[in-house]
C-alpha cells in the first residue's frame, strides 16, 4: 500500500510526494549520499559510483535501502508495492551471455538517484540492467515492487517489471498506487467520466423535482475505500481539480491535503497476519530546489530539509536523523 503523486505550480516548480503505507514496523532515517560515493550491489558482483549527490528516506538493513529520494539534478524516485504482478530477472545466467548488471529491486531507487539526472537517462539506464529479487530483513521476503520516477520538468514515468518484460511508461496523470498494473489503472479512469467538481443540477423525474442534498454532489460515485484502484482514482480526481498554486509553501500544503485523502489511520486496514497497514509517513520532495518535506503518523507538523551543499566528494553516507526524532522534537 502506498500512493505517489507529482505536482507543479504556476511558477513551473515541480514536486513529488508519496505516502508510505506499510504493515511492518519501519524506523526510517533521512540520509544524504555524496557525489562520487561508491557502493557494491547486493549480489556483490559490481561496484557503482554515484554521479550525483542525493537525499532520501531509507533504513539501514546491513546496507541502506531507500524507499524514495531526490538528487541534486531534481530527479526523484519512489518504490511502491506491486503484489501479484512484479516478476524479476534471475540473479544468474546459465551461459553467462547476459552481461547486464544485476540490480536488486530493493536497490533500484538508490541506483537511479545516484546515476540519473532525467527521465530519459533513467529509461536508457534501466534497459542495461537486470532487475533481480533479493530478500529484505524487514519482511523476510522478496518485495514485489514497481517504481515512479519524476524530474524537474514536472513529467513522470512508471517502471514495472512483469512476466512479459520491463515496461517503462509515461505517466500522464502523475499518480501511482499499487496493483494492478499501471495501464489497467489508466483504463479504469474511464469508469469515472461522470465525476466533476461542479454541483449537480436539479432534475425533473416526471412531476418530482430532484435536487442535490448539498455541495459535492458532482463527485457522487468517487470511491472512498483504501484499495489501490480506489486510491488511484481518488488521487487523480483530486489532483486534477485542485486549485492551482503559486509558491512552494502553498504547493506543499496542497499536496499534503491531497494525500490526506488516501492516508490510512491505524486499525482501518488489517492484514491476514492481523497487523495494521497504515500511513507511517508522508513526504514531498522539491525537485526544483532539491529537498524534503515530511510528516509522520505521530506528528502532523511538516519538517523541511534542503539537500545540503556538497562537502567532500566520495565521502560516506550521512544520516540526518530518524524521522521519528521529529515526533520527539514536537513535544
Amino acid at each position: 500500500m502506498c500512493t505517489a503523486i507529482t505536482l507543479q505550480n504556476t511558477q513551473g516548480a515541480a514536486f513529488f510526494g508519496r505516502t508510505m503505507d506499510f504493515s511492518y514496523p519501519l524506523d526510517p532515517e533521512l540520509y544524504v549520499v555524496p557525489r562520487g560515493f561508491q557502493w557494491t550491489n547486493l549480489l556483490r558482483t559490481h561496484q557503482i559510483r554515484n554521479r550525483y549527490r542525493y537525499m532520501g528516506i531509507g533504513q539501514d538493513l546491513s546496507s541502506v535501502i531507500f524507499a524514495d529520494g531526490v538528487n541534486e539534478a531534481g530527479f526523484a524516485a519512489a518504490a511502491l508495492y506491486f503484489p501479484g504482478y512484479a516478476d524479476y530477472d534471475s540473479d544468474k545466467t546459465d551461459d553467462g551471455a547476459d552481461t547486464r548488471v544485476p540490480v536488486a529491486a530493493i536497490e533500484i531507487v538508490r541506483f537511479l538517484l545516484g546515476l540519473c539526472a532525467s527521465l530519459d537517462q533513467a529509461a536508457s539506464l534501466l534497459r542495461t540492467v537486470r532487475i533481480t529479487g533479493v530478500e529484505d530483513s524487514v519482511t523476510g521476503t522478496v518485495a514485489p515492487l514497481h517504481w515512479m520516477i519524476a524530474d524537474a520538468s514536472g513529467n513522470s514515468m512508471v517502471i514495472e517489471k512483469t512476466a512479459d518484460g520491463l515496461h517503462i511508461l509515461d505517466n500522464p496523470v502523475g499518480v501511482l498506487t499499487n496493483s494492478p498494473d499501471f495501464p489497467w489503472h489508466l483504463t479504469n479512469l474511464r469508469n469515472y467520466l461522470n465525476l466533476s467538481p461542479t454541483q449537480t443540477k436539479s432534475q425533473d423525474w416526471g412531476p418530482v423535482n430532484l435536487t442535490p442534498f448539498g455541495q459535492g454532489a458532482g463527485a457522487w460515485g468517487l470511491p472512498g475505500d483504501y484499495t489501490p484502484p480506489s486510491r488511484f482514482v481518488r488521487t487523480a480526481f483530486q489532483k486534477t481539480h485542485a486549485a492551482a498554486t503559486e509558491g512552494t509553501p502553498e504547493t506543499i500544503n496542497a499536496g499534503f491535503h491531497i494525500l490526506e485523502g488516501v492516508s490510512i489511520p491505524k486499525g482501518i486496514v488489517l492484514t491476514d497476519r492481523g497487523t495494521m497497514d497504515y500511513t507511517q509517513y508522508t513526504a514531498f520532495m522539491d525537485l526544483s530546489q532539491p529537498g524534503y518535506y515530511f510528516r509522520t503518523y505521530d506528528n502532523s507538523r511538516t519538517t523541511a530539509v534542503k539537500l545540503p551543499d556538497e562537502n567532500e566528494p566520495g565521502a560516506s553516507i550521512v544520516s540526518l536523523g530518524k524521522l521519528s526524532s521529529a515526533d520527539r522534537d514536537s513535544g
